[in-house]
């Protein structure tokens, strides 16, 4: 069976490399990685009185893990506005989270190698638990200053409009 009905000639599963993350309706600049989407249902183990010695598995309650996204320093403050919408050093009792516009829905595009769009998740309710604004700094290393978020989110689902586009072909004979 082929794996992509469009470009039966591609061989090759998508790279992790080309990709792009939007919120707000506008893409986040400089995103240089995001950690994977990873969901998990719990099994819940039940037995009848009159059973064999053996249990039965139902699904339970499902989780989904957290993002972390990454991005080099820069003069963008996309990553700390946010945090700051969670919590805000000095804001007066109960005014530390502003309630409004705390969650987020984004998106999570996947490139091929030509740039084109081939795969996009809609994440759901996600909101800032931790924020890393400076890395362990090093005057011996020679690395990029790292920024991070991690967002608590409450669900994604495959963007199903987004399909498989047809590949550019290379005229090099």
């Amino acid at each position: 069976m082929a794996q992509f009905n469009v470009n039966p000639h591609r061989m090759d599963p998508y790279k992790d490399f080309k990709f792009r993350v939007k919120w707000d309706g506008r893409y986040v600049a400089g995103v240089s990685k995001v950690s994977g989407l990873r969901r998990r249902t719990e099994v819940v183990e039940h037995r009848e009185g009159g059973d064999p010695s053996t249990t039965r598995k139902s699904p339970g309650r499902t989780t989904f893990d957290p993002i972390v996204l990454e991005r080099g320093i820069t003069h963008d403050h996309e990553f700390e506005q946010w945090a700051d919408a969670v919590w805000t050093l000095g804001a007066a009792a109960g005014a530390e989270v502003s309630l409004k516009d705390f969650r987020k829905d984004l998106v999570i595009e996947l490139h091929n190698e030509a740039g084109q769009l081939v795969l996009a998740y809609k994440v759901f309710r996600a909101w800032v638990s931790e924020y890393q604004v400076l890395p362990d700094l090093d005057a011996n290393a020679g690395a990029v200053a790292i920024e991070s978020i991690t967002l608590e989110i409450e669900g994604w689902e495959r963007d199903r409009s987004v399909q498989e586009p047809t590949e550019p072909s290379s005229d090099l004979h």
